[in-house]
C-alpha cells in the first residue's frame, strides 16, 4: 500500500503558507505605504478665545474681546502628484466680531496665505514647489506618524522659528486619548514695522521703524499617537511694538492667554483620527495577526493531512485468472 495527498490537504497547506507569507508583508510593505500624509486633504480648524488687540478704527488697544482664528488646509493634488510630496495650501485668518462673517479674508484682523510641503512618509519639510515660508522642524500642521513620548521641534509661524515642545503626558479629547506636548516662547524680536512715532512714544519723529516683538504664553497640543493628527491645539500669542532700542512694549497689537480649538473642531479631529488610526491598526496589527494565526492553523492541518494521505494498493494490476485446464 502507498499514500497520496488529497486535494483538500494540498489546498489547506497552500492557503496556510500564503497567509504566513502575507502577514509580514502587511507589516513591512503595506502599512508603511498606507502611513503617508494625504494629498487631497481639505480640513478647517477653528480656534476661539478672548483677548486684546489694536483696533485701527479707534487707534487704540481694546480689551476683553472675542478672537477667532480660522485655519483652512487644502491639498494641491496636481503639485503633490508632480513632486511626490504633500503640498498643502494653508489660509489663516484672525478675526474679531467686527470682521465676522467676512466676505473677504483680507478684511480680517490678520491674514496669512502659506504653502507647506512635507515628505509624505516622514513629515519632514521639503523645500520645493514654491513653499512659503521656508520652515523647519518635526511638526506644524501635524506630527509624524507613530508619535513618541519625547520632545519635538514645532514650527511657530509667528515666530518664524521652531519651538521645543516637551512631552506632558496623556490627555483625553472628547473621550479619545492622545499625547500632550507643551512649550512657551519668551519675548523675541521678529521684525520691524514703520509706524507714526507718536504710536511708540516718539512724538518728535513723524515715522519710526518700530520693533515688532512676539511671545507665547503657552502652547499645548494633544496628538493622536498613531497618525500624528492634532486633536486639540491651544496657543497664547502676544505681539507688541517697541520704539527702536527700547526694552518695554509701547503698543499691544494682539494678546490672548488662550486661543483653543472649538468643541466642533475637536470632535471633527477626533473622528478623523479614529478612522485613520483604525485603518492603520487593521493593516499593521489586526490583519497580520489574524493572517499569521489562521495561516499557522491551516498549514498544520494541511501538513498533517498530507503526511497521513490516503491508502491505496501498491499495484494497480489485476490478478490473473487461473488458466483453464486442457482436457484430452
Amino acid at each position: 500500500m502507498r499514500r497520496t495527498a488529497s486535494p483538500l490537504s494540498l489546498i489547506l497547506l497552500g492557503l496556510g503558507t500564503f497567509l504566513l507569507v502575507l502577514a509580514p508583508m502587511l507589516v513591512w510593505y503595506v502599512e508603511p505605504r498606507a502611513a503617508v500624509n494625504p494629498i487631497d486633504i481639505d480640513t478647517t480648524a477653528v480656534y476661539q478665545g478672548t483677548g486684546s488687540y489694536f483696533d485701527t478704527d479707534e487707534v487704540a488697544t481694546v480689551t476683553d474681546k472675542r478672537i477667532t482664528v480660522t485655519q483652512q488646509v487644502r491639498g494641491n493634488v496636481a503639485d503633490s502628484e508632480k513632486s511626490g510630496d504633500a503640498v498643502w495650501d494653508v489660509t489663516t485668518t484672525v478675526d474679531t466680531d467686527k470682521s465676522l462673517p467676512a466676505a473677504d479674508p483680507h478684511d480680517a484682523l490678520e491674514f496669512f496665505l502659506n504653502r507647506w510641503v512635507t515628505n509624505r512618509k516622514t513629515n519632514q519639510p521639503v523645500h520645493c514647489c514654491k513653499e512659503n515660508p521656508y520652515f523647519e522642524g518635526d511638526a506644524y500642521l501635524k506630527f509624524p506618524f507613530d508619535v513618541h513620548k519625547r520632545s519635538y521641534q514645532w514650527w511657530d509661524n509667528s515666530l518664524g522659528d521652531v519651538v521645543t515642545l516637551h512631552y506632558a503626558g496623556k490627555q483625553k479629547v472628547q473621550g479619545y486619548t492622545g499625547l500632550a506636548f507643551t512649550g512657551t516662547v519668551p519675548p523675541t524680536k521678529i521684525g520691524t514695522r514703520q509706524v507714526p512715532g507718536s504710536l511708540v512714544d516718539q512724538p518728535k519723529s513723524p515715522q519710526v521703524l518700530a520693533e515688532e516683538w512676539y511671545s507665547n504664553h503657552g502652547i499645548r497640543l494633544v496628538v493622536d499617537q498613531r497618525t500624528g493628527r492634532v486633536l486639540y491645539a491651544q496657543v497664547g500669542p502676544r505681539r507688541t511694538l517697541r520704539a527702536p532700542g527700547h526694552k518695554y512694549d509701547a503698543v499691544l497689537l494682539l494678546d490672548s492667554r488662550k486661543l483653543a480649538f472649538t468643541t466642533a473642531t475637536q470632535k471633527d479631529q477626533v473622528k478623523l483620527a479614529k478612522k485613520e488610526s483604525g485603518q492603520l491598526r487593521m493593516v499593521g496589527e489586526t490583519l497580520p495577526i489574524g493572517a499569521a494565526v489562521a495561516g499557522f492553523v491551516l498549514a498544520v492541518v494541511g501538513g498533517v493531512l498530507v503526511v497521513r494521505g490516503r491508502r491505496r494498493p501498491d499495484s494497480t494490476e489485476m490478478p490473473r485468472s487461473p488458466e483453464a485446464q486442457l482436457t484430452m
